[in-house]
């Protein structure tokens, strides 16, 4: 779609004038842009092609905002061509003012809970990748079948994840409760929690972006925060005046929740991520 279109779409959908586009930083499934309004305030459009998953994207921020009271963009409209949202003030980074305000939404998200289990009511995405949510019982079963299994074959299927990798995986997976217990009961996550997806200003966070929501265990949203640095010791402070961590996490489920996002990026990218699976066994004795 060009940018004449997306304009005169943008137009459509919002009953008001655009004046030009720019580009933004990220988009790991299409285009972002900043869309600057004449006579109202900026927007955010991305593009996509069909199967693109910003259709399920739009959906996701929704329901964080409308089930979870989560702080997102406004979804103003959602399939996989365009996916148009109000703008978030980003640029005062994640020191620790925003640290500790972070602590206490992320907190406040994870305290949303569900009977139904552990999944969702739909699919979601992740990195573009399907992300299957099949509402299970039991934590454990849906993180082995889900999570791990899951994209471990869809890694092997790309060529990326070796079979020897991923038959040692499949020997993990059968064990995980020796490290892993049921959580008391089911977190609503945002999913995708590193730093390109947290957006600040002054000191607070403004929002969260791009997420792969569903109910988990809440500390394989913990683990991911620490998978590129996104958060520290004012974060994890804040988050634990109301929700204590069990110990253990640091030293050991870390690693295990980990797994996950570095199996999402063998599918995206292979090269070096294969490498810190392979590691990741290794530690755990596989």
């Amino acid at each position: 779609m060009n940018n004449t279109r997306v304009q005169q779409q943008i137009e459509t959908i919002t009953g008001r004038p655009v004046d030009r586009l720019s580009a933004l930083s990220g988009g790991c499934v299409g285009d972002v842009f900043c869309v600057h309004m004449q006579t109202a305030p900026n927007l955010v459009a991305k593009l996509g092609d069909p199967g693109s998953g910003l259709a399920v994207e739009g959906r996701s921020l929704e329901y964080l905002s409308r089930v979870g009271k989560f702080p997102v963009p406004e979804v103003l409209h959602a399939d996989d061509d365009l996916l148009l949202m109000t703008f978030l003030k980003n640029g005062g980074g994640l020191g620790a003012g925003a640290q500790a305000h972070g602590g206490k939404i992320v907190a406040a998200l994870h305290d949303i809970t569900t009977d139904q289990g552990f999944g969702l009511e739909f699919d979601t995405v992740i990195g573009g990748l399907n992300q299957p949510n099949p509402w299970t019982p039991k934590w454990v079963d849906f993180f082995m079948n889900q999570r791990l299994l899951y994209m471990g074959l869809e890694a092997l299927r790309a060529g990326r994840l070796p079979i020897e990798l991923m038959r040692r995986l499949e020997k993990f997976s059968q064990n995980l409760s020796r490290w892993l217990s049921e959580p008391e009961r089911p977190a609503l996550i945002h999913g995708d929690m590193w730093t390109g997806n947290v957006l600040s200003d002054q000191g607070r966070i403004t929002g969260f972006i791009d997420p792969a929501v569903y109910y988990a265990d809440p500390e394989i949203e913990l683990a991911f925060t620490q998978m590129f640095a996104t958060f520290g010791d004012a974060f994890f402070n804040a988050y634990q005046q109301t929700r204590p961590i069990a110990e253990g996490f640091f030293e050991e489920r870390v690693q295990i929740y980990n797994l996950y996002p570095l199996l999402v990026h063998v599918r995206l990218f292979g090269g070096g991520y294969v490498n810190s699976v392979d590691g990741t066994l290794r530690k755990f004795g596989y």
